[in-house]
């Protein structure tokens, strides 16, 4: 088992761009579909795995670009490690003051480890200063366990 780290900051506007941040049906639409259907699924098939922005469910960060991956680790203590540096090189820049706390910022962190020994994926946005998002993710696979079927970076 091991975990692979990804981060995401920009405007929420982008953020908020739900169609990108989602995978395209397994099954295309039938060819007698609507033209405009069937333009809409191929610039989803094709955006979505090229796309930057976090998607919906985190397993789905296995799709995405190699570039993407800001680092892996066997153990979950290193995952947790490179999340504690974001929040700590985030936090001046949280919106909400109390997100900021030092208290807080370690709870996530003990509660990430927790998870990720037991295979498990964290995910943590943020608002940061206006209109600005961040989104922390650390995904386990050797496989994913809630979704097998997506090939692991390291198996590829």
């Amino acid at each position: 088992m091991h975990h692979h780290a990804y981060l995401w900051t920009g405007p929420k506007a982008r953020f908020d761009q739900e169609a990108l941040r989602r995978p395209p049906h397994p099954d295309p639409p039938p060819p007698d579909s609507r033209p405009e259907l069937i333009q809409r699924y191929r610039e989803v098939a094709t955006a979505f795995p090229a796309c930057d922005l976090p998607p919906l469910e985190p397993a789905y960060w296995l799709l995405k670009p190699p570039a993407l991956n800001h680092g892996t680790w066997d153990e979950a203590t290193g995952a947790a490690a490179w999340l504690h540096d974001r929040l700590t090189e985030y936090a001046p820049r949280f919106a909400a003051q109390a997100h900021r706390h030092p208290r807080r910022l370690t709870a996530h962190v003990t509660a990430a480890t927790a998870r990720l020994t037991t295979g498990g994926d964290i995910t943590l946005g943020f608002y940061l200063e206006s209109p600005a998002y961040l989104s922390l993710s650390l995904v386990t696979c050797s496989p994913h366990r809630t979704r097998p079927e997506l090939p692991c970076p390291l198996s590829s």
